[in-house]
């Protein structure tokens, strides 16, 4: 129940003021064990954080790099269509924006988007249309009351989650997914199952795969795929950043997810 929930939090709140931060208390948690994925990550730095809703087990690839604030990139848009959605800066996700006929990097988002397929896509534009539509006083009280990383959006209106200055870590990431498939995110119910469905990528008889993808498309150095995946026996969160790019970030995931046999293969 979710009043349960909330108590539970409370008691974690005041542990976290002891113990230090949510990170380093989820570092120490009983239930979690380290993974060796050095040949997943081909070499490069990175890490990975997959936890079991059903039993609370959580599975950890370079704990120290799990607890690094790191800027979302485009991982920001599950948050941002959330808040758009509560603050009616969008109707729904069907809305639609026009193209403004500015020639962008990627042919897919030189189109009319809306706010379904700027997710789909990664459309930048359109949720930094979004984010000046909703305002830096809503998005600064959205984004503290959601707890999200550092909280910082001192980076313009539409710009601050890429490559500026919002951060947060790959254990804060797999914490939100968490609580926006529990429902307890400070938004109504319509708008979280909105988002979720939104995030889906792949449907099969055995599976329902949410995710989204980041990349700091400045050098391509930082790459996230965050999420949760739906089975028959139950539910997982995930958060993978790398130093590459978000498609190397989502292969990582989703080999990892057929590793542990949570996708069939």
């Amino acid at each position: 129940m979710k009043w349960m929930r909330r108590a539970g939090i409370v008691v974690l709140s005041v542990l976290l003021l002891l113990t230090g931060t949510g990170a380093e208390a989820f570092g120490g948690k009983e239930k979690t064990k380290e993974m060796h994925l050095e040949e997943a990550f081909a070499g490069k730095e990175g890490t990975m954080v997959l936890k079991n809703l059903k039993n609370d087990k959580v599975y950890v690839y370079n704990k120290e790099r799990s607890k690094e604030r790191l800027t979302p990139e485009s991982t920001f848009k599950v948050a941002n269509a959330l808040i758009g959605l509560e603050t009616a800066a969008v109707r729904d996700e069907y809305e639609v924006k026009r193209w403004d006929g500015v020639e962008r990097e990627f042919e897919s988002w030189n189109r009319d988007h809306s706010l379904a397929s700027a997710m789909r896509e990664s459309a930048i534009w359109f949720y930094q249309d979004l984010a000046r539509t909703i305002g830096e006083k809503k998005m600064n009280e959205y984004v503290s009351r959601i707890e999200y990383g550092n909280q910082d959006i001192s980076g313009e209106i539409d710009a601050f989650w890429l490559d500026s200055s919002l951060r947060i870590s790959a254990a804060e990431q797999a914490d939100f997914i968490e609580k926006l498939v529990e429902e307890d995110l400070p938004f109504t119910e319509k708008n979280q199952k909105t988002v979720k469905r939104m995030m889906i990528q792949d449907e099969q008889d055995h599976f329902i795969l949410h995710g989204k993808t980041g990349t700091r498309l400045s050098d391509m150095g930082l790459g996230w795929y965050v999420g949760f995946i739906e089975t028959e026996k139950g539910t997982w969160v995930f958060s993978v950043n790398i130093d590459g790019t978000g498609t190397e970030a989502k292969n990582i995931a989703v080999e990892v997810l057929k590793e542990k046999k949570i996708i069939k293969k």
